[in-house]
């Protein structure tokens, strides 16, 4: 398995979410705080403009137009903090310190912000101000304010800083999150990069300890232990393996000799001869059982993988189709080998050439006389298919899981030489080489599929090979 981009590693994910999630708070923080203050401030506005609302309401009420217009010039040229403009029905000044009725939108009651211009020496400044508007007795308006513009300013200033603060808070964090996850990605490829030497069959790599003490040495501590234990395992399994193949294979071969040897001082017409024959031939079976197990062992072990090497599938095939083309046409089976271009694995040629022999021989046993068998090599997206498809009986669906299992063995098959392991071994081999055996309808017979991965497969160079001789056409 390829390992993943580093943007898109755990490490750096989780640096990312929790920067985002603490730019996030910050900002909703610094917007809450905000927020707040300004509708704090603006209460304590709104409520000294109310007061003199109410307090210049009182005086028009005493005094009439002219004591009110009197009271509003003597706040304006004494330069206080309001700002205040009193008008007719047309919105001509009477008095106040603002030069014209602002633009505004206002309702009765409300408060209402506006742009007003202030004169600062020769010329003049746009300033920012929150009043309200109350309407007197004769259609006279009567504008009371507050000078804001040093808030507005630093709305403006809030508005326009907070999504560049987060943005560079985020590519700091990125930034920051990059620098502190490279050693912590560093580490887990090198668990990765020991890993994948393991499962080439390097059961002597370890994971690199740094003597931290952190939990990444407890962690490579703790698999080195499990991989000393398997590797006494292997080692014990190869020992155990080699044994019972010297102890057992080697009485057995003599015993199928000294049968051979009483077959030949016999005559084939005694009835000894016959008893003797049929032993023999339990023995062959006994001999092919022993060798399957051994053989199925051996791959679940993953004790071929030392011997992993470059693979061109068309060899295998090429040399099974040898063994097995003439068997075929013997039968009266048509046997054909699809054109291919190369197909390079990284695998154990004796391993898979067992399986396919296992896959080519079912399916000439069980594909009667006038049928035909085709062998080929296809390039697929999620890797190279070596396929084996005939148009013999086949596998009913519901059997198909069922007979990758030891000694199964169907009705079908029951008078049929055979031990029940053949599927059982190519399930192995795939294994090891994390493949995939499929088993579909032909329409008619069965499609047998060994997929190779991409990872187990190499990038091939497109060249064509040479057919086999195929069985006559009379045969197929």
């Amino acid at each position: 398995m390829r390992a993943p981009s580093f943007f898109r590693t755990i490490a750096f994910r989780i640096v990312f979410i929790y920067i985002a999630i603490f730019a996030v708070s910050a900002a909703g923080l610094v917007a809450f705080t905000y927020w707040n203050t300004k509708r704090e401030l603006d209460a304590q506005t709104d409520q000294t403009i109310d007061s003199e609302i109410v307090g210049l309401s009182e005086r028009y009420q005493q005094l009439g137009l002219g004591g009110l217009a009197n009271v509003i010039m003597g706040r304006s040229v004494r330069g206080t903090a309001g700002l205040y403009l009193l008008t007719d029905l047309l919105h001509r000044p009477i008095a106040g310190n603002l030069d014209g009725w602002p633009l505004l939108m206002y309702e009765p009651g409300n408060f209402v912000e506006f742009n007003y211009e202030r004169r600062v020496g020769n010329g003049s400044a746009l300033r920012r101000a929150r009043g309200r508007v109350l309407t007197l007795t004769g259609g006279f308006q009567l504008l009371v304010a507050r000078d804001i513009h040093e808030r507005h300013e630093t709305v403006r200033l809030f508005s326009t800083t907070i999504p560049w603060s987060l943005l560079l808070m985020l590519f700091l964090g990125v930034v920051g999150g990059t620098v502190m996850s490279r050693n912590l990605v560093a580490r887990l490829d090198s668990i990765n990069d020991t890993s994948r030497e393991i499962m080439a069959g390097d059961l002597s790599r370890r994971v690199p300890v740094r003597n931290t003490g952190d939990e990444f040495d407890i962690l490579a501590t703790n698999l080195n232990r499990m991989l000393d234990r398997i590797e006494r395992l292997m080692r014990g399994m190869r020992e155990v393996t080699d044994s019972v193949a010297h102890d057992l294979r080697s009485p057995l071969n003599r015993l199928r000799n000294r049968i051979d040897a009483a077959l030949r001082r016999l005559s084939p017409e005694s009835a000894e001869y016959a008893e003797i024959e049929s032993a023999a031939v339990e023995i062959d079976q006994l001999i092919a059982t022993f060798n399957a197990l051994l053989l199925i062992a051996e791959a679940e072990a993953g004790m071929a993988r030392e011997a992993m090497a470059r693979v061109d599938l068309r060899d295998v095939v090429e040399g099974i189709a040898e063994l097995y083309g003439a068997l075929a046409e013997e039968k009266g089976v048509g046997f054909e080998v699809a054109p291919s271009g190369e197909a390079m694995i990284l695998g154990n040629k004796r391993l898979i050439a067992q399986a396919l022999a296992n896959l080519v021989d079912n399916a000439i046993k069980y594909t009667p006389e006038g049928g035909n068998i085709r062998v080929s090599i296809e390039s697929r997206p999620t890797g190279v298919a070596l396929v084996v498809a005939d148009t013999g009986i086949g596998i009913p669906d519901a059997d198909r899981a069922r007979v990758l299992d030891r000694f199964v063995r169907l009705e079908a098959s029951r008078h049929s030489p055979g031990t029940g392991l053949g599927l059982s071994l190519v399930v192995a081999v795939a294994k090891l080489h994390d493949a995939k055996l499929d088993l579909a309808d032909n329409a008619p017979g069965l499609r047998a599929t060994l997929l190779f991965p991409h990872e187990t497969a190499i990038r091939p160079a497109l060249r064509q090979i040479t057919t086999p001789a195929a069985v006559p056409a009379a045969a197929k």
